[in-house]
């Protein structure tokens, strides 16, 4: 059995990856991952990518974020492999109990992401993960409504990121993406 890199897996992974051009506004050439789970390689691609990743950040973080929806898929899978839980981030109305929340702009809408009060812990160290890295705006909410909570933020994990658009540069934590566009 031949042992391969991330970057090696990442690289078979693209080719599982769909694209829909004019999604969901015109002009927008969506990326979309949900093609990867409709094949037992590509999920076993993306296992094996979150698994050797799982490797080098462990001990380093003591939660993952997820941000609804795709990355509930994600990281599930990266929280089983630090063996650490995993807490969802989700929009407005979606979580019981107590939560707290932030109002973000988006480049077409504005949302509310929240997150319940009695599951971060403050001091807790916080990998967020997601399937795409676009504007940034959704994931520099969720890094601000972590803070909130009291939890330290350390990273963001993302498949797939758009490079061009350069959400790197309004986010202040160090981001991982496998596949750039």
């Amino acid at each position: 059995m031949s042992i391969t890199s991330i970057e090696d897996d990442a690289l078979a992974l693209q080719s599982y990856i769909k694209s829909y051009p004019d999604f969901p506004l015109p002009g927008i050439l969506f990326r979309d991952i949900f093609n990867v789970f409709q094949s037992t390689d590509g999920l076993q691609l993306l296992n094996n990518i979150l698994k050797k990743y799982a490797v080098e950040i462990a001990g380093k973080v003591d939660c993952v974020a997820m941000l609804e929806a795709r990355g509930f898929l994600l990281g599930t899978l990266m929280a089983l492999h630090l063996n650490v839980p995993c807490v969802p981030v989700r929009k407005k109305g979606k979580l019981p109990g107590k939560v707290a929340q932030l109002e973000y702009s988006l480049e077409y809408a504005k949302d509310v992401l929240e997150v319940q009060l009695d599951v971060l812990k403050e001091g807790k160290r916080v990998l967020v993960i997601d399937d795409l890295l676009a504007t940034g705006g959704t994931l520099e909410a969720a890094v601000q409504l972590l803070r909130k909570t009291g939890a330290e933020v350390v990273q963001a994990v993302v498949i797939m990121e758009l490079c061009d658009l350069e959400a790197r540069k309004k986010i202040d934590i160090p981001i991982k993406s496998f596949i750039q566009y």
